[in-house]
Parts: C-alpha cells; sequence; structure tokens
C-alpha cells in the first residue's frame, strides 16, 4: 500500500516554504509582478539557500539525495502559495537537471548540476516550431556537422525564459533523409552564442512566464553540446516531460486548491437574500465539484511521483497526470470566477489571474488531445 501522507522532515521542508512565500511572494507582490511582468528570478538563489533545488541530485553532485515525492509536494505548496515561483523551479530541474541526470554526460553533469543548486543555471527548452507544436516529430530545425561541432538552423517558438536561462536545451534534426521520430537530438545552446535571435511575444496569462520566438541562425556549438546520444532526441525528449509534467501537475493542483479556498471563503462571507451564497445548493454543490476534481487531481500527480520515485514506467501516468490537473486547473478557476462574479473579474482579483494563467497548461507542455492519443496507444490502441 502506497502512504501518501508528508513524512515530519516533509512536513518541515513544506512549512519553510510557506515561510519562504510570506516572506518573498506574498498576494499584493504576485500581483504587482504580474501587472509588471517581473518574473522572481532573483529567487532562485533563495530556494537553493533552502536546499530546494538540491532535493533531487545525488551528494556527488551537491545533492542531497532526495525523494521525487518530496520534489513534488514541495511543487504543490508552492503552486498555493506562489505559483510563479512553482513555475520557476520546474523550469530549473525539470527541463535542466534532470534532463542532464537522465541523459547528459558526465561532464555536463559535473559542469552544470552543481550551478543548477546554487540557483545560478537555468535552463529553457526550445522545442515548439512554427509546424512543430504537439507533434515534437515534425521539428524541421537541423543539425550539421562542423570540424568542431555543430551548426544549427531554424526557428523555435514559445520558448519560456528565453532571455534570462543560462541555457537553450534545442532539440534538433541532425540526420538528413530520417523521417518522424528518427533523427533528433538534443543540444545544450549557452544563450550568448552568436546566431541567437529572440523576440517576445506577447500573451494573455503567465505574465511572469516571458515567451519568445527564436532564429537560430548557423549557431555554431562545440561536440560537448551534444546532449545524450545523437539521433536518440524523442526518446529523451520523452524522459525530460516526465519530470516537467510531473513539476507541472503539482504546481497546477496547488493553484487549483487555492481557487477553491479562495472561492469557499468568498461564499462564506457574501450575503444574497440574507444568508451567505455558500448556503446556496447551487453554490454548496458547485464548491463540492470543485475540491472533488483537486482532491482527484492530487492522487494523480502523487502516484506519479511515485512511480517515477521508485523508478518505475511511469509514461502514461505522466500524461494523465498532466490532463487531469491541467483540466481542473482550468475546472476550478473557471467556477470560482462565477462564484466571485464581478469580484473575481476585477483587475485586483487573485483568481483573476489564476484564471488566466490556468487556460495555458491544457495545451502547453504538450496538448491535452495529445496526452489523450498517448494514453491510448499505452493501452494498446
Amino acid at each position: 500500500m502506497i502512504d501518501f501522507a508528508p513524512t515530519d522532515e516533509q512536513r518541515q521542508i513544506l512549512d519553510s516554504v510557506d515561510r519562504f512565500a510570506a516572506r518573498h511572494l506574498p498576494p499584493d507582490e504576485q500581483q504587482r509582478r504580474d501587472a509588471a511582468h517581473d518574473p522572481p528570478y532573483h529567487l532562485l538563489p533563495v530556494m537553493a539557500d533552502m536546499g530546494l533545488l538540491a532535493l533531487p541530485f545525488p551528494a556527488r553532485y551537491g545533492g542531497l539525495d532526495g525523494d521525487w515525492r518530496t520534489v513534488a509536494l514541495v511543487q504543490e505548496r508552492l503552486g498555493y502559495r506562489a505559483w510563479m515561483a512553482g513555475s520557476l523551479m520546474n523550469r530549473a530541474l525539470g527541463f535542466g537537471g534532470m534532463s542532464l541526470m537522465t541523459y547528459g554526460t558526465e561532464q555536463q553533469r559535473e559542469r552544470l548540476i552543481p550551478e543548477i543548486i546554487a540557483g545560478r543555471a537555468l535552463f529553457a527548452l526550445a522545442l515548439t516550431e512554427p509546424e512543430a507544436g504537439s507533434d515534437a516529430a515534425a521539428i524541421a530545425t537541423r543539425a550539421e556537422r562542423t570540424a568542431t561541432g555543430w551548426r544549427l538552423t531554424g526557428r523555435k517558438t514559445w520558448c519560456s525564459d528565453a532571455d534570462r536561462a543560462d541555457f537553450l536545451v534545442v532539440v534538433a534534426r541532425s540526420a538528413r533523409g530520417a523521417e518522424r521520430r528518427e533523427g533528433l537530438s538534443m543540444f545544450l545552446v549557452p544563450r550568448d552564442t552568436a546566431g541567437l535571435h529572440m523576440t517576445e511575444l506577447p500573451k494573455v496569462g503567465n505574465n511572469c512566464l516571458p515567451s519568445f520566438d527564436i532564429g537560430l541562425d548557423g549557431v555554431e556549438v562545440g561536440a560537448e553540446a551534444l546532449m545524450g546520444e545523437e539521433g536518440a532526441g524523442f526518446r529523451h525528449l520523452g524522459q525530460t516531460l516526465r519530470y516537467s509534467r510531473s513539476g507541472l501537475s503539482a504546481a497546477a493542483v496547488g493553484a487549483a486548491q487555492r481557487a477553491v479556498d479562495l472561492a469557499l471563503a468568498y461564499a462564506k462571507e457574501r450575503e444574497q437574500f440574507g444568508r451567505p451564497i455558500g448556503r446556496f445548493q447551487v453554490i454548496g454543490h458547485r464548491l463540492a465539484d470543485m475540491q472533488m476534481r483537486v482532491d482527484q487531481a492530487r492522487m494523480s500527480h502523487l502516484y506519479l511521483a511515485w512511480l517515477i520515485a521508485t523508478d518505475r514506467d511511469a509514461g502514461r501516468h505522466a500524461a494523465q497526470a498532466k490532463v487531469i490537473a491541467t483540466e481542473c486547473l482550468q475546472f476550478v478557476t473557471d467556477h470560482g470566477m462565477q462564484i466571485l462574479a464581478s469580484a473575481g473579474y476585477a483587475a485586483e482579483s487573485e483568481m483573476q489571474r489564476l484564471w488566466r494563467d490556468a487556460r495555458l497548461y491544457s495545451f502547453g507542455e504538450g496538448s491535452n488531445e495529445i496526452q489523450r492519443t498517448l494514453i491510448a496507444r499505452a493501452m494498446g490502441l
């Protein structure tokens, strides 16, 4: 039987996360940063000092030999207390650290993982292209061998944190004539490499997650930039997304619980027709449905974290957790807006920010339609 209850040590870590959020990202500060489009990159070293970025890494690199379940619990708590910080942690660990641990070279690990643990390295995944979104196998960006390494040419889009990341994890086609999943490779490209051109893309929400269109105009990198096996990029990408989808699912559950709690508090305080609106059955049932969806999503993301921590096959469950958590977040923020009504629609409302941010994730990191296809294939269909 799997015990999902936090240990005493995990509770202490979560308490420290609460104190971190209260000090550095209280609700009014999150509102200010959202309005100013001001990501809290400065908090990466703070999270590093707390040991949060060291949790999943072996001691030989300076890590804490932690359990991935602890990472998932931290991500959920950050999603609840400070959504933008949870997203930042996920990008540091998922696209960078765990990618290196899974298929990076030992030289890359020794050089970069201590930097991640210290909060000095941020990674951005350069995957999506104008004609290749959820269909990653359609990637057209080329990687050609040179005398000293590789030359990358193509275009990426919707690449988050590209202007502040230390490295772009670029997925490119390294074999001519290779079809679909064959011939894709992954490369670590320093952000300041000549030939990289970036243009920021305006968005509806997630204002502290800036996204960019990127041109790679003959970008030259050394042979050491190759991550993992040449031509195995599609498989490596699946391993990367297992971790990033776990982090996303956990943070989405935390944010969803926050939305439920905001709506519940309002329903207890707001009076109509002489009584709190929560005492009307239509509102009470709506809140009950919201909480049930959150509890179901929580079980899914915790089970995924357990599979990862115990080194079991997690491909199907990563897709499931991503679908369940992101659709839960979308559901509860939509209903939360309905319960708060004009109070939720006000610019200063925390609910409207969660509502705007939530809409991205049912198609970001692989659309939920593609996730359902992956789940069906795993079922033998």
